[in-house]
């Protein structure tokens, strides 16, 4: 089962999610996919696992999300913009090719047996326009991206003000 959470920024969409993984499982797992860029970043991650109580598995993983066992797991992936991020970094800014190692990574824990997996995203592009080219290339790729997750989910809620409204489910 993939769930999808998506919506700007600080509308609930992790809350909506941790919520969503504690219903399912006593003992979920979070992947977040933040990269430790500097201090500031690292006490961020630090805040937000001492979020996390000790049902929490936590795991820290920058993109190769393929290499996490999620069989007949509850997960929750945090977040896809970091995650891409990631690849776009490290592609020097290759949008297709971001496209294709994050689609083979999506694709590949898809096929894990028995995995509940809820992954989180931004709707970046229902913002401010982006002022350099640079952001509206990242603006771009994380559109397609979201549609080749949303496309792919089970389940997909748009989060609007702290409120879940459901645009795709699996009947």
């Amino acid at each position: 089962m993939i769930y999808l959470i998506t919506g700007g920024e600080r509308s609930g969409k992790s809350s909506y999610a941790e919520n969503l993984a504690k219903g399912l499982s006593d003992k979920p797992m979070y992947v977040a996919t933040a990269r430790k860029w500097d201090d500031d970043f690292q006490k961020r991650i630090d805040r937000h696992q001492k979020d996390r109580d000790e049902r929490w598995i936590n795991i820290e993983k920058e993109k190769h999300l393929s290499e996490i066992d999620f069989s007949g797991k509850v997960a929750i992936v945090d977040c896809v913009t970091l995650w891409l991020t990631n690849f776009f970094i490290d592609t020097k800014n290759d949008v297709g090719l971001c496209l294709e190692q994050a689609k083979a990574e999506f694709d590949a824990i898809v096929k894990q047996e028995n995995a509940t997996i809820i992954i989180v995203t931004n709707e970046i592009g229902m913002g401010i326009h982006a002022e350099t080219h640079i952001g509206r290339k990242f603006t771009e790729l994380q559109g397609w991206m979201n549609q080749y997750l949303a496309k792919n989910a089970d389940t997909v809620v748009l989060m609007v003000s702290g409120i879940p409204v459901t645009i795709k489910e699996k009947k």
